[in-house]
């Protein structure tokens, strides 16, 4: 799915004019990537999590030489999917795992 994509189908669903459905799309992807460029955590619920992280500089070799190199400090970019979502892609029922680890706690401590 691309941007284009998302805007149509906004187009279709919110029945608004294509202008402010892109206007909406880019909106929301701009509040996201300041968000981020900040460090701070975005949390979209029942969809996942993006967090920002600082990694620092380390030794590494370089592969034809084999000297040694530092590789510099950089921020990197994660995403972890909620339950919700994970549940979803895997059609509509949570994991063995998961229903396993609920039905525990709903039981509570065994005897």
């Amino acid at each position: 799915m691309t941007k284009a994509d998302i805007v149509e189908r906004i187009y279709e669903r919110a029945r608004a004019s294509k202008k402010d459905a892109s206007e909406v799309v880019d909106l929301v992807f701009e509040l996201i990537k300041a968000c981020l460029e900040k460090g701070e955590k975005v949390k979209l619920s029942g969809f996942g999590n993006f967090v920002v992280h600082e990694k620092r500089p380390r030794k590494g070799r370089n592969p034809q030489t084999g000297a040694e190199i530092i590789i510099s400090g950089r921020r990197v970019l994660s995403f972890k999917a909620s339950q919700v979502l994970k549940s979803t892609i895997n059609g509509g029922s949570l994991s063995a795992k998961t229903a396993d680890l609920e039905s525990a706690t709903l039981r509570g401590p065994s005897q």
